[in-house]
């Protein structure tokens, strides 16, 4: 199978190709930008702006890929509280002219686009896990743009008969992610106090938020079981199926470090809005592909701050594979 991954220089797309190339044998290609970095020999690499329609047909047509996973994105959301005219330019424009070259190709490949738990919005205490069948009501602009790429999906799949799915990933984590993302973050920190490169005090934003949290090569391999079984048109929650309040996540990363650590809020990590708890049903994801998760979030967060350890070292941080 070929499968063609959109967007592969974030942190989700090096662990995709690693498991499309080794563990599905697939013959992977992937997109970039100009400016990004990807080394791999585990794919071929093209650069691709996908806000530049007239440039993705013709690299679809040279490739003709059997499947495209369709990553690119703005994915924080503190990023789209400060820009969100850039946020809807990527993730609701630039989807659009993705989708648009592929029902211009002359076979139907299958296209599975992710999304975000956060699209969920303000969840009510009642519908708590969340199913994909439950009304979206985004708390925040990149949830907004989300939503609307997954409706977009809909609609192309009932009008242009395009093979298309959607994804709704809660909150995933692991090594090599940005510390603009909480966990690692937190990790980061108590790797620099370790280090003695800062002072014993982490800064840290809303504690009290739950979030579903799941290791991010649990992820890929639901993407990629996806690709094989999931169904046409439908939308699928990719989570742990368990929120764990900030708190405890920040409390069981100090367990694993021997620092005397203060902690303190820095108003800078707040949100204008945050949601108190976003859990998922996964019953729909492991009824169609089996799938369940395979990495403890202990065993998540150890292999995070190894990573930030080796890191701030100099050292090769280990891909903990």
């Amino acid at each position: 199978m070929k499968v063609l991954i959109i967007g592969a220089a974030g942190f989700v797309g090096g662990y995709l190709i690693h498991h499309l190339h080794n563990e599905k044998h697939a013959e992977v290609y992937a997109t970039k930008l100009p400016q990004e970095q990807l080394d791999t020999e585990e794919a071929d690499i093209y650069d691709l702006n996908i806000l530049e329609p007239d440039t993705i047909l013709p690299l679809l047509e040279a490739i003709h890929p059997d499947a495209i996973i369709h990553l690119a994105a703005q994915s924080s959301v503190s990023v789209s509280w400060k820009k969100p005219g850039l946020t809807v330019d990527i993730n609701i424009k630039g989807t659009i002219h993705l989708l648009d070259a592929i029902r211009s190709l002359d076979y139907t490949p299958r296209v599975l686009l992710i999304g975000s738990g956060e699209e969920y919005g303000h969840i009510l205490p009642d519908e708590t896990p969340i199913r994909e069948t439950n009304h979206v009501r985004p708390g925040n602009i990149y949830a907004a743009t989300k939503a609307c790429q997954n409706m977009i999906g809909t609609i192309y799949t009932d009008a242009y008969h395009m093979d298309i799915m959607s994804v709704r990933a809660f909150n995933h984590i692991g090594p090599k992610q940005s510390e603009i993302f909480v966990v690692s973050d937190f990790c980061k920190q108590v790797a620099q106090i370790e280090a003695g490169q800062m002072e014993p005090v982490i800064r840290v934003g809303n504690l009290s938020a739950a979030r579903d949290f799941t290791d991010v090569r649990d992820v890929v391999r639901a993407y990629a079981l996806l690709l094989e079984h999931g169904r046409t048109g439908e939308t699928y929650n990719v989570g742990s199926g368990h929120a764990i309040p900030i708190e405890e996540i920040l409390h069981r990363i100090l367990a694993q470090s021997s620092a005397s650590i203060e902690v303190t809020i820095d108003p800078a990590k707040l949100r204008p809005v945050d949601i108190p708890i976003i859990e998922a049903d996964i019953t729909k994801l492991q009824k169609d592909t089996g799938w369940t998760p395979k990495h403890s979030l202990d065993a998540t967060i150890q292999d995070v701050l190894t990573y930030w350890r080796a890191r701030l070292a100099g050292a090769n941080a280990p891909n903990a594979d």
